[in-house]
């Protein structure tokens, strides 16, 4: 066997080189999660490890969770202001963070139309489509004009073939007030 083919199977054969290799995979994905703790003490035990370049990546993903830790937390002036951040995680795609910030929110304000329009938008494109559907009619029953503001936002595009969502969207005019259908098409 060939020195170079020998020194790679005793790398894969050694068993903290797989612990190593397993940890830091773990802290990565934690790291891309924003669970940077989590992150860190999974590539702690990167350090341990044989390898030298995984220890050095290791290093500077540690380093990324510092700096992300040392960050003040968020202070918020308004719930409005909350919102529009939330919003702006939403359009970055940071849809965990979004989706957190906006549950937050709505713990503080239960019956606020604006968060649970933007819960119902966030659901939606992340394919929970049944919360998207319950959220979005809460969001109408407590303020009606988001109706209108539903049938053009792209947010919604998921939900377009859904007939629960014309629905939602386009009531029956006479189950609103109550009238029977044949009622409202008599002169």
């Amino acid at each position: 066997m060939a020195p170079k083919a020998m020194a790679k199977k005793q790398v894969a054969e050694d068993p903290r080189h797989t612990q190593a290799v397993q940890s830091y995979e773990l802290g990565v994905r934690a790291l891309q999660e924003h669970k940077f703790e989590k992150a860190k003490g999974h590539l702690q035990k990167v350090l341990a490890g044989p390898n030298k370049s995984l220890s050095d990546r290791a290093t500077v993903h540690m380093q990324a969770c510092d700096q992300h830790l040392e960050k003040p937390a968020l202070q918020f002036k308004t719930p409005e202001e909350h919102f529009d951040y939330a919003v702006s995680l939403t359009n970055t795609g940071d849809y965990v963070a979004a989706r957190e910030h906006l549950e937050k929110l709505l713990k503080q304000q239960p019956k606020a139309d604006y968060v649970l329009y933007g819960l119902a938008a966030l659901s939606c494109l992340t394919g929970r489509v049944e919360d998207a559907l319950k959220t979005l009619d809460e969001a109408i029953q407590a303020n009606p004009a988001l109706r209108f503001q539903a049938r053009n936002d792209s947010d919604f595009q998921n939900l377009a073939e859904d007939p629960r969502f014309t629905e939602l969207l386009y009531p029956d005019p006479g189950a609103e007030a109550g009238v029977p259908q044949e009622e409202m098409n008599t002169y």
